[in-house]
């Protein structure tokens, strides 16, 4: 029940950017919070340019039928997202000067897969489709020693456990068809 009533919320909240619902930093060295950003603002992400203790999130292209499998690093479906699935991106981002966290983001949708590594996030960047300039693409990914895991309680929410530093940590996560999205 709680479900539906968040997304109504952020639907109301937010308008077109409903996909990423809410999200939490559990423990943390620093003072950051979780943060839902609005990809038709025109951003840039990728190398040092936040240099905040914030834990952030952004929708990319929704509803996208794949044409081809798509490689994931992180998800149930043996490493592969398959050609014919409807699939909604979103990115996922930690750019702290140096701290570290422990926390969760929530989606609309059950989580399919996670492209954590630099050639599977370059690999899936035609699932961008926004306004946001990405820079400092080679540096992508997760570092050593970071995690990201899928709830195994609750498939819409995506646990991270990553250490900050320069210049951060990047993940693009894929969910199944995004309800907030079909209903704009």
């Amino acid at each position: 029940m709680i479900k539906p009533l968040l997304l109504a919320l952020a639907l109301s909240a937010t308008g077109a950017h409903a996909m990423v619902i809410g999200g939490k930093i559990v423990d943390q060295t620093g003072t950051g919070e979780f943060e839902i950003l609005d990809p038709t603002t025109g951003f840039t992400v990728g190398s040092d340019n936040f240099d905040s203790c914030n834990l952030f999130a952004f929708d990319e292209d929704q509803n996208i039928v794949l044409s081809e499998p798509i490689r994931v690093d992180i998800g149930p479906n043996s490493g592969m997202i398959a050609q014919g699935t409807e699939v909604a991106s979103h990115y996922v981002f930690f750019d702290s000067v140096n701290g570290t966290h422990f926390g969760y983001v929530d989606f609309d949708a059950p989580i399919l897969g996670v492209a954590a590594f630099q050639d599977t996030m370059g690999a899936t960047d035609f699932l961008a489709n926004t306004d946001v300039f990405y820079i400092g693409e080679e540096l992508r990914g997760l570092e050593n020693g970071d995690r990201a895991w899928i709830d195994p309680d609750n498939p819409d929410r995506l646990w991270v456990s990553w250490a900050g530093s320069s210049p951060g940590d990047y993940i693009r996560v894929f969910t199944a068809r995004s309800v907030g999205a079909a209903m704009m």
